[in-house]
């Protein structure tokens, strides 16, 4: 049985073809799919019961299944998603007065292994299918009530929950095309960001292929803390960085990179870590968003002071950069940012309990 959250327009148009049906049956079932959040083939009364009867014989609507639910004291929410063997991945949905932003994973676990991040430290699994991450916003819908194709409660999407975006290419873009997708949940280009800890050839095809906001898990004014910090800057060092976020801003829907920077007290929250920021991002439109770090068992770090991440924050702009601290949100059921774990059964075999050598690469 195949199932239909997994094609984009072009894949579900190509199938229909297969099944000897014409193109427009495609934009209908896409419309009911993900505009009315609608999986019973019955239910979809504009279309011909000669063609039900063939759709509930050789495809279903299935998203994965919510195994949990919870609502912080602040009104964020999250979802716990089971997506089979043992694993599971965890979706936020982030309630603003002018916005509801809703934070999709791509992958079980994580195999980038960044010093502070919860997820990193539950290893890796496997890529998400296209119907794990848009089943993400497909159940998102439901939950907060938004099924009858007009309404619209999630405004902005980032893909900044489990896993790295960019090292699960193929679907991530199918999943990218259906929220721009008119027919299926119409968000903006702008609305829509991947972030990335810094996949390098990768973004240069993510802005040919399919441009969005792009956010940059940067951590570091430096290599030698960066390569400690985000492990993947070994392969792809600062400079290559910066010029890849250069390149994707010929073609992005946003004429700047957000810099993601958690601030980890001692490590690289001091002045001269904000001088070498400066330097290092130029030549580069940018903002930044400066990121409290959120504990979790088993972390080396602490939170930066808040007067220290001010202090941090003014030098940036006194410079010119437009810098915000992102305020922390569902930290009381572990949904705020850097802390989403979900459940991974690892398959990297990665030695636990990493240890870093801060004194060796601080400035």
């Amino acid at each position: 049985m195949q199932n239909l959250l997994d094609f984009d327009a072009e894949g579900l148009t190509a199938w229909f073809a297969e099944q000897g049906e014409k193109p427009f049956r495609a934009k209908q079932v896409l419309r009911w799919i993900h505009r009315s959040g609608v999986a019973d083939f019955d239910a979809m009364t504009d279309i011909a019961k000669s063609l039900r009867e063939k759709l509930k014989a050789t495809a279903v609507i299935a998203p994965p299944t919510v195994v949990s639910d919870k609502v912080s004291e602040d009104g964020t929410r999250k979802f716990l998603i089971d997506v089979g063997n043992g694993n599971a991945v965890e979706t936020v949905f982030i309630p603003e007065v002018e916005r509801g932003t809703l934070c999709v994973s791509t992958q079980a676990g994580c195999a980038l292994d960044c010093a502070f991040c919860s997820t990193g430290k539950q290893g890796f699994n496997r890529n998400l299918t296209v119907a794990e991450i848009i089943g993400q916003v497909w159940l998102a819908n439901r939950a907060l009530g938004a099924v009858h194709g007009d309404e619209r409660v999630i405004s902005n999407v980032v893909l900044m929950g489990m896993g790295e975006p960019l090292a699960n290419f193929e679907n991530t873009v199918t999943a990218l095309r259906l929220m721009l997708d008119d027919n299926a949940y119409g968000l903006s280009r702008r609305r829509v960001t991947v972030s990335t800890s810094g996949l390098v050839p990768v973004m240069d095809r993510l802005r040919d292929e399919c441009p969005v906001a792009l956010a940059v898990s940067l951590h570091a004014p430096n290599d030698a803390l960066r390569d400690e910090l985000v492990p993947i800057n070994q392969k792809y060092p600062l400079v290559e960085l910066m010029a890849a976020c250069r390149r994707y801003l010929e073609k992005a829907p946003r004429d700047f990179i957000t810099f993601e920077y958690v601030m980890l007290e001692g490590v690289n929250d001091s002045d001269t870590h904000a001088r070498q920021l400066i330097s290092l991002v130029k030549t580069v439109p940018c903002k930044f968003n400066l990121i409290p770090f959120n504990p979790f068992p088993g972390s080396p770090f602490l939170r930066s002071p808040a007067e220290r991440v001010r202090r941090f924050a003014d030098i940036l702009m006194a410079a010119g950069i437009i810098t915000t601290t992102r305020k922390t949100r569902g930290d009381d059921i572990d949904a705020a940012c850097g802390q989403l774990a979900g459940q991974v059964k690892d398959k990297t075999k990665r030695t636990a309990g990493r240890v870093i050598a801060l004194k060796e690469i601080r400035p």
